[in-house]
């Protein structure tokens, strides 16, 4: 029989709940916040905004879009996520599943060189220097290549690997499958909780990158989405002059929803953070099932 809570439970779970509430709508509403200020009225929300948007409207994101710049950096952060996770969850995958294997020539010599790069790093210059020399300044490539490989990404592959029956692997073999035959139809199919997890780590650390086209990249063509924003942010004469330009266009057409620095900002914003929300919810699943096998192994 289940006893009835009394008066002291009833008043904690009260409390309790009350209190998680509280807490979820203070980290839940300043994105709240962002995305109702992109769909106001600027010069509504200029006014001040509750919960609600004001003069609902998709005006500033058309008009955002014919910023200077916006589209083809969009481009660009769209084309380095989808290039850099795939490269990244291959290469991170396939070294995982080696170092799995006892038979790799010098396996734990190389597996602690890679361990020693998550405690130790050459620093900004000697960064710099090294990317220079491979001639990757002002190219795509500079976003891709030097994030390839993980090795917090690799050491959670070679994890979730080693739980996996050796069995299966040995049957294949014995078939006449090679290492790569055996990696793409058996273990790669088997491993989808890590790779979810690896590509959710990998995108999300591309699509929010901007350092590295601050430090790497001057030309204009090879901007990312996250650094126009960042620009933004910090630059006020800048954007000035890009809403003048835009006015200009945006009267030209009839249009009366003229954008002002804060609803750029906002929208720029949104554009940025709605692909991971979006993407988020259908790799939770998998994301949850990974992190957790490789916590039990560690």
């Amino acid at each position: 029989m289940i006893e009835k809570a009394g008066p002291g439970r009833i008043l904690f779970n009260i409390f309790n709940y009350s209190m998680l509430f509280l807490f979820a709508v203070i980290c839940f509403y300043p994105f709240w916040y962002i995305i109702i200020y992109s769909f106001s009225d600027p010069q509504l929300a200029a006014q001040g905004l509750s919960f609600l948007p004001k003069g609902f409207t998709f005006e500033n994101f058309v008009q955002v879009m014919q910023l200077k710049g916006i589209v083809n950096s969009l481009f660009i952060s769209v084309a380095r996520t989808i290039i850099g996770t795939a490269l990244c969850i291959f290469a991170c995958s396939f070294m995982g599943y080696l170092f799995s294997k006892k038979e790799m020539p010098m396996r734990k010599f190389f597996y602690r060189m890679l361990i020693i790069t998550m405690y130790v790093s050459g620093g900004l210059i000697p960064g710099y220097l090294t990317i220079s020399l491979y001639g990757l300044p002002n190219t795509f490539w500079v976003y891709i290549i030097p994030g390839i490989v993980s090795a917090y990404n690799v050491i959670l592959v070679k994890t979730f690997v080693e739980q996996l029956p050796a069995s299966l692997e040995e049957s294949a073999i014995l078939d006449g499958a090679g290492y790569m035959t055996v990696f793409v139809r058996i273990i790669a199919p088997l491993c989808k909780p890590i790779i979810a997890t690896i590509t959710i780590f990998s995108a999300v650390g591309h699509w929010n990158s901007w350092m590295d086209n601050y430090l790497y990249v001057s030309d204009a063509n090879l901007h990312t989405l996250q650094y126009m924003l960042q620009k933004f942010l910090d630059s006020a004469a800048e954007l000035s002059q890009l809403l003048r330009e835009n006015s200009s266009a945006a009267l030209a057409s009839g249009s009366e929803n003229l954008l002002t620095p804060m609803s750029v900002r906002m929208s720029i914003t949104t554009l940025v953070v709605l692909p991971i929300f979006c993407v988020y919810p259908f790799m939770q699943k998998y994301f949850t099932k990974g992190i957790m096998i490789g916590a039990v192994k560690g």
